[in-house]
């Protein structure tokens, strides 16, 4: 039988309490999973800085996740942790910081996401001078694509690949483009690169705003592959943190059902939150999960967990055990 030192230690001490609910949400992906399902997986929070691609790019590559929806920081921080890792400054007493020394990483434009520094110059003016080749050559020819579809290009550049500095396996929007993953990036426009982006427009760098499709475009593209994949598969929810990557792609069962009148389209099949904010009403992380019964989310008979822990955490392990490690 094949060593499996992670999950035996999971299955051995975590018991109770948050540890139990980490098991048999791992336990549930793997039934899901096993029974013929996808899984579709939302990434919040800041889980590229945090690299979760160390564990979530084997998940991809073994055909464990089927679909994503990120936030653009997520998208372009798992790149610019590509290229520009060795440049990186850990804060260990970050939470010790003052004003005075967070003015001082600011006048170094070093970018502080918790306990990293992420250097302007060698990851976000890096990538910004190598897409926005892509956004102006696409924006010429009047050919429009998603967020995801721009960093799936230049992620296969010769020039950019001489700038890895992590093994490229080690990247999971690497990872998503070797297999061409269904991608969703809503709210685009708030990350660096959409900032970016937008003041590329406004200088008309790029003429047509609308060369990188977002928005309405995005939920779109959601409801033909929700549609497409949920006509020979059960589709669960893996969700990491709270926000806009959870809860703009969560919504497109009730749309289907309520507002297309397609009563027949099935609901999420499994669902599972990590969040270190506790779910309740109006809170950041969102709703308990049988409160989403009530928007035709979920139904009474969804295999529902919540593990309230930090997802830098619990993801990795629950990964570990859905690959048998």
């Amino acid at each position: 039988m094949p060593s499996r030192p992670v999950s035996s230690f999971i299955e051995h001490h975590f018991r109770h309490f948050n540890a139990a609910s980490l098991i048999e949400a791992a336990r549930g992906y793997n039934a899901h999973l096993e029974s013929g399902g996808r899984m579709f997986l939302t990434l919040a929070g800041a889980m590229s800085t945090a690299e979760i691609g160390l564990s979530l790019a084997e998940m991809i590559r073994q055909g464990k996740v089927h679909g994503i929806s990120c936030t653009g920081a997520n998208l372009e921080e798992d790149v610019f942790n590509l290229v520009a890792h060795d440049f990186y400054e850990r804060i260990p007493n970050w939470r010790d910081l003052t004003p005075a020394e967070e003015q001082g990483l600011l006048e170094r434009h070093m970018n502080r996401v918790t306990d990293t520094c992420i250097p302007e110059a060698e990851a976000m003016r890096r990538i910004e001078s190598v897409i926005l080749k892509e956004w102006m050559a696409a924006d010429q020819r009047g050919e429009r694509l998603f967020p995801h579809q721009f960093f799936f290009r230049i992620l296969q550049s010769p020039d950019l690949e001489k700038s890895f500095q992590i093994d490229r396996k080690d990247s999971w929007l690497y990872a998503a483009m070797e297999k061409n993953l269904p991608m969703f990036v809503p709210g685009w426009e708030d990350s660096t690169l959409g900032n970016m982006y937008a003041g590329h427009c406004i200088s008309g760098d790029v003429k047509n705003v609308h060369t990188v499709r977002t928005g309405i475009e995005t939920m779109m593209e959601l409801a033909a592959w929700y549609t497409e994949t949920s006509k020979s598969h059960s589709i669960g929810f893996f969700q990491i943190g709270g926000g806009i990557a959870g809860d703009f792609p969560i919504c497109v069962v009730p749309m289907l059902r309520q507002d297309l009148e397609r009563h027949d389209m099935p609901l999420w099949g499994y669902f599972c939150q990590i969040s270190d904010s506790t779910t309740s009403y109006g809170s950041y992380s969102g709703a308990i999960p049988n409160e989403k019964i009530t928007w035709e989310k979920l139904s009474i008979h969804t295999p529902k967990f919540i593990i309230e822990s930090d997802a830098s955490i619990v993801a990795p392990l629950v990964f570990a055990y859905v690959l048998g490690q």
